[in-house]
């Protein structure tokens, strides 16, 4: 029966929590279990419809690090962009669940921190981490004191050692007139390989290019474009637009430009074709969202200018900078990539003198644009040195003619070897 009492006595005692009651921090330390602040497990973020795993590419922050809420942690590489995570409130990181390299999905467990005022405490924890790694220090100082007289003792011994190193040098003097052939070890003694393994947006590109050749019927055609009016036009301008607007103007935007108009009398360049196995329908479209190639570290991105038929000049070439901005700082979004119908490639600033691009599937065309260099050419009927270069229109045969091709390439060649059509 007294047992009996003191289990109900037991039960109907209420338990003490640690954060209402602080007075149990008096208790002995075997006792003292409970954490003072609550843990908050980090999770992979939501990244886009289209994707569900990435890669952990790199841990931004270490174990026992201090975040502020919203910081970033921890960067996962995905085929299309780059997501960040972050730290949902503010707190100490306890624990990685994965490691980098690790690939992971969309709501996994990827870290724990604990939350609260850790600025504080992690103010408290190093002084300890100080004072211990001050009590070894003297006391290395004193065995260091100690063998002092037994170096002095040693200082004869110093004498031989630059003999040591007199006595290898005239065999190293000797050794170099016995190769003759200098250059052979020069050109043959590097044979290392190394293999790395392709990152989740190369795959991509790999696939998506590889479709492109499988899926349309790429067809390119050329033609030179006389770039000096277009030059005269922006020397005789930058300064006043870049002053007024902040905007550095370039040729990127006059080649948008021609584009739009030229695609208003051949509009099937605008177009896609859609549909099972390959296709049965062509989508016409009365918009245009220009897909700009973007060269980074990673791979080729192509962010997209919508609406461009709706900008002039300056906003189109203020579009295309921010876009290239933040592919190169890698904030890219799903949404800044998502569409596009037709694409620019610009490989002249790499000093491509000519090359094919290949289609960004499902547009149906891609203009490359390529080095301006200076040729002799002919006009009226003297031979005079101008800046040229080549363009390539490579389209989806199944979807343009080529004549239809041939028609667009031109007009955009006289659009920009005389800027002032496009205003009329």
């Amino acid at each position: 029966m007294l047992s009996r009492g003191l289990r109900m006595a037991a039960r109907a005692t209420p338990r003490l929590s640690p954060y209402t009651h602080p007075s149990l921090r008096q208790l002995p330390l075997q006792f003292q279990h409970v954490r003072t602040y609550a843990d908050k497990i980090i999770k992979v973020p939501q990244m886009a419809e289209s994707i569900s795993e990435g890669t952990l590419k790199q841990w931004n922050k270490q174990i026992g690090d201090y975040v502020e809420q919203d910081e970033e942690i921890a960067t996962i590489e995905t085929d299309k962009i780059d997501v960040a995570v972050n730290a949902p409130e503010a707190g100490t990181l306890k624990e990685f669940f994965v490691n980098e390299e690790d690939t992971v999905t969309v709501g996994q467990d990827i870290a724990r921190i604990e939350l609260g005022g850790a600025p504080s405490e992690g103010g408290d924890k190093p002084a300890p981490k100080e004072d211990a790694s001050a009590k070894p220090a003297p006391a290395k100082a004193e065995p260091e004191s100690t063998p002092e007289p037994k170096q002095e003792e040693k200082k004869p011994a110093a004498p031989p050692a630059p003999a040591k190193q007199e006595t290898p040098a005239p065999p190293k003097t000797e050794s170099k007139p016995s190769q003759p052939p200098k250059d052979i070890p020069a050109t043959l003694g590097n044979r290392e390989e190394r293999r790395v393994k392709m990152n989740r947006m190369r795959l991509r590109i790999a696939e998506r290019l590889k479709q492109s050749q499988n899926t349309a019927a790429s067809l390119t055609t050329f033609n030179e474009v006389d770039m000096s009016a277009l030059m005269d036009f922006r020397k005789k301008y930058k300064d006043e637009i870049l002053k007024k607007t902040g905007v550095k103007l370039g040729f990127m935007s006059a080649f948008s430009q021609a584009c739009v108009l030229a695609m208003r009398d051949i509009p099937v360049v605008n177009a896609s074709i859609e549909g099972p196995n390959g296709g049965d329908t062509i989508v016409y479209r009365d918009y245009v969202d220009i897909s700009v190639a973007v060269a980074t570290e990673k791979g080729l991105v192509t962010p997209v200018v919508r609406n461009v038929e709706a900008l002039d000049m300056v906003g189109i070439e203020k579009a295309i900078a921010d876009m290239g901005k933040k592919a190169r700082d890698g904030k890219l979004t799903i949404e800044d990539m998502a569409g596009g119908t037709f694409t620019i490639s610009n490989g002249g600033v790499f000093g491509s003198l000519m090359g094919t691009p290949i289609i960004n599937l499902p547009q149906s065309a891609v203009l490359g644009l390529h080095a301006i260099k200076e040729r002799p050419v002919a006009v009226d009927g003297k031979v005079e040195i101008r800046p040229m270069m080549y363009l390539a229109l490579t389209y989806d045969h199944r979807l343009l003619d080529g004549r239809e091709a041939v028609q667009f390439l031109i007009k955009v060649k006289e659009y920009i070897e005389d800027p002032r059509k496009m205003l009329l």
